[in-house]
Formats: structure tokens, sequence, C-alpha cells
């Protein structure tokens, strides 16, 4: 998948594993809040940042050439 704008499978898979722990702490919030819950949540929002840090997960990024728009002008009724 390299040079498209999908990413690849390893930054989805950091990308997943961030949102779990969001997920997690979040209905850990509704809950109670049930705070050894939350900081499980926490904690797994962490091990997706390290992840993301280990598989460069910025190296995804696409740098598309800026688009040249074209000046129209405009018509307007008065």
């Amino acid at each position: 998948m390299a040079g498209s704008h999908a990413g690849s499978p390893k930054s989805w898979l950091a990308v997943i594993v961030i949102l779990v722990g969001f997920t997690l702490g979040g209905v850990a919030l509704c809950l109670g809040p049930n705070w050894p819950l939350v900081w499980a949540g926490a904690g797994v929002i962490v091990v997706g940042g390290v992840i993301a840090l280990i598989v460069d997960i910025f190296s995804d990024v696409i740098i598309d050439a800026p688009r040249v728009l074209g000046a129209e002008k405009v018509q307007r009724k008065s």
C-alpha cells in the first residue's frame, strides 16, 4: 500500500488499538464512572501510542502537490 492514501496495515493496527482504548475509557466513564476501567483504557491508549511510534505512523503521510485553482471572475447580479 505504499504510495496510497490508505496507510499501511501496521499504522491501522496502532489506530485501532488507540480507538479501542478510547472506547473502553468512554464506556467506563458512562458506567459509573468505573475508574479502574478508565485507567485501563488510558493504558491501552498509551500502548497504541507506543505501537504508533514503533511503526513510524507518520511515514505513511502522503504529501500531494498543492492544487492551483484558476481565478474566475464572478458575475454578480445587481
